[in-house]
């Protein structure tokens, strides 16, 4: 196998593939290869519905031997290392393949370490995640009979931030449809401090809240997981300091001699802390929080300018969604070319965007699409729809998330196609 390529990319996931799609339309001459070890390559954002039996799983999976753009190099192997200064990547079973600009997309992965007995707990029991197996979600809640139901996150930056709420939302509505919703306590425990960031949603929001009855839990970190006792435990984290929890409507909670509010369940869904993947925190390319620095606006690595990254292992203040994405991929393309003529890396048009599809229940959804100042910035395209207003619940928006955006992602944005 060649060891040096033009363009190396690595990560075969929205980010990479998209990337290596636009520059190959851009010019069929150039020598890319994408790192990848994965046979399949999943449409992720669908988790969510599948969890709540509202969509099959194996529609999310494509082999990823078809995604990859025809004439790039796949290097079905693992990074383990990046010598920026000598510019070449390490890999487990390929050795050494050099550069002349990189793009770094890996994506994060999951650390249940980070999370006392989660590693024990998660997929197994009444203990669930859409993010690693939305399908035994599916299982635990068709088999949940009432009783406390409680949805968390991490203190850690997770990818799509609105995915731990939606869940909670389409459960509750699931319940609501078996007439089980009266006799849950549903609860959703968040190291936030409020629904969602964006005034016009967290309104919405409040409401859906509101109308299921959930307690809503603001300041409170899980940081210990007992799976078969079926207690959580959390840390509240409020700005004064206070170490423990209000049990208040959560039956059977209690606080412990450290402090910690411990709540039973018998149903527990969480995002696990998530992290950039052990390589590139041992790498040059990271910040002082462990996520790669590159410029929040051009997308250019701080340090290194032959190097860009992008997607979910990207240091930008926004949320990590497959619709960053998408905005994320041509001003990187942009800069790469404009590097490769002599120019400057002088686009500087990412401004933040991100959206989360916020479902509220089998039917309805609000779209939340926002910058880095928070601000509500919807997709004039919408009206097409005859959608005024996405920040409020339609109908029209759930049809957006079940058929359209699936349709979308694999035959637009996989081949490097705008939308």
């Amino acid at each position: 196998m060649k060891n040096n390529h033009q363009v190396l990319i690595i990560g075969g996931g929205t980010a990479g593939i998209m990337t290596a799609a636009r520059l190959r339309k851009a010019d069929p001459s150039m020598d890319i290869a994408i790192i990848e070890p994965s046979d399949t390559h999943y449409y992720q954002p669908a988790w969510t519905l599948v969890g709540a039996g509202t969509y099959d799983f194996k529609n999310t999976a494509k082999p990823m031997a078809g995604l990859i753009p025809a004439g790039v190099t796949w290097v079905k192997d693992y990074a383990t290392a990046i010598d920026a200064e000598n510019r070449f990547v390490d890999t487990l079973h390929n050795g050494k393949i050099g550069y002349e600009y990189l793009i770094v997309a890996p994506g994060l992965v999951m650390r249940n370490d980070l999370i006392e007995g989660l590693e024990e707990a998660i997929d197994k029991g009444v203990v669930c995640s859409n993010y690693t197996d939305p399908e035994h979600t599916w299982e635990v809640l068709k088999n949940f009979k009432g009783g406390n139901a409680i949805f968390t996150q991490p203190a850690t930056p997770i990818k799509c931030g609105g995915a731990p709420q939606k869940i909670a939302y389409l459960a509750a509505d699931y319940l609501k449809q078996k007439n089980l919703l009266k006799d849950t306590n549903m609860i959703f425990a968040t190291p936030g401090t409020v629904i969602f960031g964006v005034p016009e949603i967290k309104e919405t929001l409040e409401n859906v809240i509101r109308r299921y009855g959930i307690n809503f839990k603001p300041f409170h970190t899980p940081v210990k997981i007992d799976g078969k006792a079926q207690i959580a435990y959390f840390k509240n984290t409020t700005p004064e300091g206070n170490s423990e929890g209000s049990p208040e409507g959560m039956p059977g909670a209690y606080v412990t001699d450290e402090g910690l509010l411990a709540v039973p369940f018998n149903l527990l869904h969480l995002a696990p802390p998530q992290a950039a993947p052990e390589f590139i925190l041992k790498s040059s390319l990271v910040n002082e929080s462990g996520w790669l620095d590159v410029d929040i606006h051009s997308l250019q690595h701080k340090k290194y300018p032959e190097v860009f990254g992008l997607g979910d292992v990207a240091g930008l203040p926004t949320a990590k969604t497959g619709a960053a994405v998408r905005k994320q991929v041509p001003v990187v393309v942009d800069n790469l070319l404009k590097l490769m003529q002599g120019k400057k890396a002088d686009n500087m048009a990412y401004n933040g965007y991100s959206s989360c599809p916020l479902v509220t229940a089998k039917g309805k959804m609000v779209l939340a699409e926002f910058d880095y100042n928070n601000k509500f910035t919807p997709d004039p395209k919408l009206k097409q729809m005859l959608i005024t207003d996405s920040s409020k619940e339609h109908w029209r928006l759930w049809i957006l998330k079940k058929y359209i955006l699936p349709y979308l992602y694999w035959n637009k944005m996989m081949k490097g196609v705008d939308v």
